[in-house]
């Protein structure tokens, strides 16, 4: 009889819990590694602490069939994954100290034939660096063990389905290494497995979020423009994509998350003088953000010298994309700490998937559209497209809500909406 693959999955984040949930859905033992004790009682009692579809359910099944568990330590198995964080530490440079620790944690449960699998998002080298990392301190296992790295390509919202559904690419440090991974992850993953090395795959994941980077960042300057040249960029957008060859993204308020608004530095940082369009892209998109506090406070300014009083402001959205709770790495809470400032007299603070945020009141969206003389939509949550078009209030729209509820494409611009409430 085959001995079922015991699996430990390290960082029970917005990565690793699914994956985790997923493996063990397929009838592997999962053992669970988190550092904060709130994730590792949450998913051994059935529940979840973050927004995803699905997610809550497949946790609670897996929990209650006894195949999926979460512990403060780490435990011995036969697959190890990686999931943790990849932040800054200073200058935008990526650090693996997370990967590096996790790997640290693991070194003494290894034993021959077991398989390391990296899915955090690493600057390339980075697996080979683990590998040699193990090696230094278990030379016994050189040679003996499978060491891959396979990023993951999801879509907040649709993790679960993603992870099962979508394309992977997995590169060893070795051939071995890679049809190891492969025949692992065939036994839940339906989409095509892509063989490559590992710095190949580890500059994919960096690439493919470069390129989305870059493609935001052009739609982001064209509303800059289109702004300033009294042209409804929506419509614009609309137009330009009918043709057969464009395919123009939609402007937002800038670009979030721990992927888009991360990976691209992961590159730079380490070929800063040949990386000049991404190294521009992630300027341009960072600067969106600003652009928008600036109109933010001048339609503020104008608006309370043609009416003599300070407006009431909603700002509509924290999360980085809509209909999710993730802050990570997010321009509009950016925007909406900037614009609050101090003190949060006057402003009006909305994210329907949260309750609660540090040191700011969350208020309820439909009572602060009532209660508001200016309403700016930040993120464009599907509970905002309810909300009607008052010609009672300044509306600032930096992504697309009122324009989704204009079928006919009419639309007025930003600074066109700010100067005909100012003339009324």
């Amino acid at each position: 009889m085959k001995k079922i693959e015991i699996v430990t999955t390290v960082g029970m984040g917005y990565i690793g819990l699914p994956t985790a949930a997923l493996i063990a859905n397929s009838g592997r033992r999962v053992h669970g590694v988190d550092i904060n004790p709130k994730v590792v009682e949450a998913v051994n009692e059935g529940r979840i602490i973050i927004v995803e579809p699905d997610l809550d359910l497949l946790v609670k099944k897996v929990v209650e069939d006894g195949y999926l568990s979460a512990h403060l330590q780490t435990v011995e198995a036969d697959v190890y994954t990686i999931a943790v964080p990849t932040p800054f530490k200073g200058n935008h440079e990526p650090d693996i100290s997370y990967v590096l620790a996790a790997g640290n944690a693991i070194i003494p449960l290894l034993k021959e034939g077991d398989l390391f699998i990296i899915e955090s998002t690493s600057p390339v080298g980075t697996t080979e660096k683990v590998r040699n990392l193990i090696h230094s301190k278990r030379p016994d296992l050189e040679g003996k063990l499978f060491i891959a790295y396979c990023p993951e390509r999801v879509l907040p919202g649709n993790i679960i389905y993603e992870l099962e559904h979508n394309d992977r690419v997995i590169g060893g440090v070795d051939e071995e290494s890679t049809e190891r991974a492969c025949n692992f992850f065939q036994q839940f993953v339906k989409g095509e497995l892509h063989r490559t090395n590992s710095r190949t795959a580890e500059m994919c994941k960096l690439v493919e979020n470069s390129s989305r980077d870059v493609q935001i960042a052009f739609a982001n300057e064209l509303s800059i423009i289109c702004d300033k040249a009294g042209i409804n960029v929506w419509e614009l957008i609309e137009l330009a994509n009918r043709h057969p060859r464009v395919n123009i993204l939609t402007p937002g308020c800038g670009v979030g998350g721990h992927c888009i608004a991360v990976d691209p530095y992961f590159i730079v940082s380490e070929y800063p003088l040949e990386s000049q369009i991404i190294g521009k892209a992630r300027e341009i998109n960072n600067y969106k953000a600003f652009w928008c506090v600036e109109k933010i406070k001048n339609a503020s300014l104008q608006f309370q010298v043609k009416h003599g009083y300070e407006p009431k402001i909603a700002l509509m959205g924290m999360a980085f994309k809509p209909n999710i709770d993730d802050l990570r790495e997010s321009p509009a809470k950016y925007i909406a700490q900037k614009v609050i400032g101090g003190e949060q007299n006057g402003i009006l603070l909305v994210e329907p998937n949260i309750d609660s945020y540090p040191d700011y009141e969350i208020s309820d969206y439909k009572n602060a559209f009532e209660a508001a003389d200016m309403v700016v939509y930040l993120v464009a949550h599907s509970e905002f497209y309810s909300l009607p078009k008052s010609k009672n209030k300044l509306i600032l729209d930096f992504c697309g809500v009122t324009n989704k509820q204009i079928e006919d494409l009419e639309f007025v611009n930003v600074e066109a909406n700010l100067k005909r409430s100012i003339n009324r």
